[in-house]
């Protein structure tokens, strides 16, 4: 298969010296590879006056490409079409790796999804038809696996309706998470805009060795910044050790950084790039990145003297970092793995591990698999039984073929592993779990990035625990948590006591990668006489209305729909897994509103107060009530509001159900976006301690709106139903066209208006 679009990126290395000069003289200092690739992608090429400030100044780009995976396509090419346009005005894709169940393995799987969820693979195919995007079958493997192997370049930017876009910084690009109204304006042909990133520099020293893989470098990065540290930062990783570390398992790190909040991560280009584009069919590439490699990286002087020129510096010696197993329910909570025994002792975590999952689309690349494999081989030769489940997902149908035609497969199906389709599975809750008790108390392991409460398998009470695919292959082997591989022995059939040796794998293959078919579909020429057809009665996909424009008044009377408790991430508030179903059908899916989220008053879920009746109902048919009697709704959340995917819909459906406004102690990035997006107010308390002050049979205003500009707070007025009142401040992050859209009643509804 010829490279994609590879006109477009020497169009875009032909001009980046010249950008990255102009960038070094507007700042007057070196630069950071963040900042060369930022300003290489401005907007019209518009270079201010004035440097922007990062955390300060929004700024209008203009990236090279979008992806997008089939769960949140359908929402973002439903808005598309609404939008007046004839063709996506940059490059993009459609991936299908969300709505693939695991259940049985691959084959079966593939074909029972495929069945299920034909009227969504075929609205899919059709529109890319249409509007000339490439879009990749059902099978064809994992967004980001896919992006990695054929679309990812150094120096170039993109965004995708994934939060795990950010994997293709491994191949030195900015790559960032977005909703599908973002994508939206980009597919378009309108700018794209970011609040100018901080940028975090992370020196990795040293190399790793042993049973340490890139995949402990990022869980040793959460502990060391939390699940909200990254929020507003670009990481950029630097430093000898970086430079020994493969390309896929710079994608592996990269791929984590969207569970710390990081607008994204990155590393600079170097040989295990090019190594790995030539190993995908793209010299022309890697030749091309060669031609401009100076600025592909950060300056020296900048790698130097990080701390003169990053907003935070972290450093990490890869010789003497630990492997880490990170959880359960947040993947911040770090254990190296000499600690975690005890970890599992004291916390009374399950010491019994059920099952073992790798794979996905964190750890799927050849060089995991075959060190995982290498494992699996000494058990056959060491007469090891496996203890636990064993999953292997592979990330793309080229990896799968590859590592199938290597025996890398039939190594983990002779030790009882289960191969599942080239699609998310179990890391997105599409995961049919052997159970005989779905609620019973239980641990697994992955090698996945995300670990939140029911997210894996539906059930709260699953401990799900992160770590590299060699340490989940060596957990399963024993079937027990507080089994430390570095040190600890199996009693093998024999009844001796044997020792696994160090994983090795090669980091590409030997032989070369190969596919018989990658499972890409080409957009038509001329899609005008394509036809996209939305049965009215279809409880899958439903197409859109218009968000009514704001009233020109103060919100006043609003009802409190729920005030969150605790950790609320768009899991909670538009659960996936089961409800994937109904990703492109906004009304169905809005009965998954918030049912995952604690309710302060009550510590219950899905139970809230119906202030029209004073019964406590399900949360989406209260706010359906609301809505049905014209009385508006507020949401109320603590910190990081929002964290995880990109899911727009959890900004939707709140939305579609009534709710003006979201009201929190602090929100993760692309959650606030999209309900800017979406014509909603997102405000956070200026005071957090005024969090306590609300009831829940407060009716609430939100007041100073005739005046609403950027940096003047707004008002809250709390009327409580024992006739007193509280009032305080709340702020806000809009700017002048974000305040447009709320006006508007969304972006979406701007961009009709520019083409009508």
């Amino acid at each position: 298969m010829a490279t994609f679009d590879v006109s477009m990126i020497r169009e875009l290395y032909a001009k980046f010296p010249d950008r990255v000069a102009q960038a070094r003289q507007l700042l007057g200092k070196p630069l950071t590879l963040t900042e060369k690739i930022l300003y290489a992608h401005l907007w019209d090429n518009a270079f201010p006056t004035d440097p922007h400030e990062r955390g300060k100044s929004y700024v209008d780009f203009a990236p090279d490409r979008v992806a997008m995976q089939d769960a949140t396509a359908q929402m973002a090419l439903l808005q598309f079409m609404t939008a007046g346009r004839k063709k996506v005005a940059v490059p993009s894709t459609v991936h299908c790796d969300h709505l693939i169940l695991a259940k049985n393995g691959a084959a079966a799987d593939l074909a029972e999804s495929i069945d299920a969820n034909k009227e969504v693979f075929d609205f899919l195919a059709t529109v890319s038809d249409k509007y000339g995007i490439g879009f990749w079958k059902p099978g064809a493997g994992i967004i980001h696996q896919v992006i990695l192997e054929n679309y990812a370049f150094p120096g170039g930017m993109m965004i995708g309706t994934d939060s795990h876009t950010v994997n293709a910084g491994g191949l030195g690009m900015v790559a960032i998470g977005v909703g599908g109204a973002d994508a939206v304006d980009v597919m378009a042909g309108m700018a794209w805009e970011l609040l100018m990133p901080r940028v975090i520099g992370v020196k990795l020293t040293g190399k790793m060795s042993g049973w340490t893989s890139a995949k402990d470098v990022i869980l040793k990065v959460a502990d060391l910044l939390t699940v909200k540290g990254g929020t507003g930062y670009i990481l950029e990783y630097f430093g000898e050790g970086a430079l020994s570390i493969s390309c896929t398992g710079k994608g592996t790190i990269c791929n984590m950084g969207a569970e710390i909040g990081a607008t994204t991560s990155l590393f600079g280009y170097d040989t295990s790039m090019d190594r790995y584009l030539r190993s995908t069919d793209r010299a022309d590439v890697a030749d091309l990145a060669n031609g401009i490699a100076q600025h592909l990286s950060g300056d020296g002087e900048v790698y130097a003297n990080p701390e003169k020129y990053f907003d935070k510096v972290i450093e990490i010696d890869l010789s003497t970092l630990e492997p880490h197993i990170n959880g359960p329910f947040t993947p911040d909570l770090a254990h190296p793995i000499s600690k975690f025994a005890q970890a599992v002792r004291d916390n009374n975590y399950p010491q019994k591990l059920e099952v073992g999952l790798i794979g996905s689309c964190t750890n799927s690349s050849y060089e995991d698999l075959d060190r995982a494999a290498s494992l699996a081989r000494q058990a056959i030769a060491k007469k090891l039984r496996i203890k636990s489940e064993f999953t292997i997902t592979p990330g793309s149908e080229q990896v799968r073929y590859t590592v199938a035609r290597d025996g890398i497969l039939d190594s983990f199906t002779q030790i009882g592993g289960l191969v599942l389709a080239n699609a998310c599975g179990p890391c997105i809750g599409q995961w049919s779990r052997h159970t005989n008790d779905p609620n019973r108390k239980n641990s697994i392991i992955t090698s996945f990035n995300r670990n939140f409460k029911s997210r894996n398998d539906g059930n709260p009470q699953t401990h799900a625990f992160v770590a590299s695919p060699e340490i989940v292959t060596a957990l399963a082997l024993a079937g027990d948590l507080t089994f430390n591989p570095l040190t600890d022995t199996l009693l093998n059939e024999d009844g001796v006591a044997v020792k696994l040796d160090p994983p090795a794998g090669y980091e590409l293959p030997p032989r070369g990668f190969d596919v018989g078919d990658a499972g890409y579909q080409a957009p038509a020429e001329d899609g005008s006489q394509v036809q996209v057809v939305v049965r009215p009665d279809s409880q899958r996909l439903q197409l859109l209305y218009p968000f009514a424009v704001w009233e020109g008044t103060d919100l006043t009377g609003l009802k409190l729909l729920i005030k969150a408790k605790g950790k609320c991430t768009t899991d909670h508030i538009s659960m996936a897994g089961p409800w994937l179903r109904y990703r492109g059908h906004l009304d169905n899916i809005s009965n998954n509103l918030l049912i995952g989220a604690t309710n302060y008053f009550n510590d219950q879920s899905n139970l809230v107060q119906n202030q029209l009746t004073g019964e406590f109902r399900p949360l989406p048919e209260t706010a359906r009530a609301y809505k049905a009697a014209g009385i508006g709704s507020i949401v109320v959340g603590e910190e990081n509001y929002g964290e995880g995917s990109s899911r727009e819909h959890a900004a939707m459906e709140p939305r579609h159900l009534g709710v003006r406004a979201v009201l929190v102690k602090s929100f993760a990035r692309i959650h606030e976006t999209n309900l800017k997006k979406q014509g909603m107010l997102a405000l956070t308390f200026v005071d957090k301690s005024d969090y306590d002050l609300i009831r829940q049979d407060d009716t609430i205003s939100i007041l100073g709106l005739s005046d609403f500009e950027p940096n003047r707070n707004l008002s809250i007025h709390l009327a409580h139903t024992d006739g007193t009142s509280d009032r305080f401040e709340v702020a806000h992050t809009y700017n002048e066209q974000q305040i447009a859209w709320f006006k508007a009643g969304g972006a979406l509804n701007l961009i009709r208006a520019s083409v009508a």
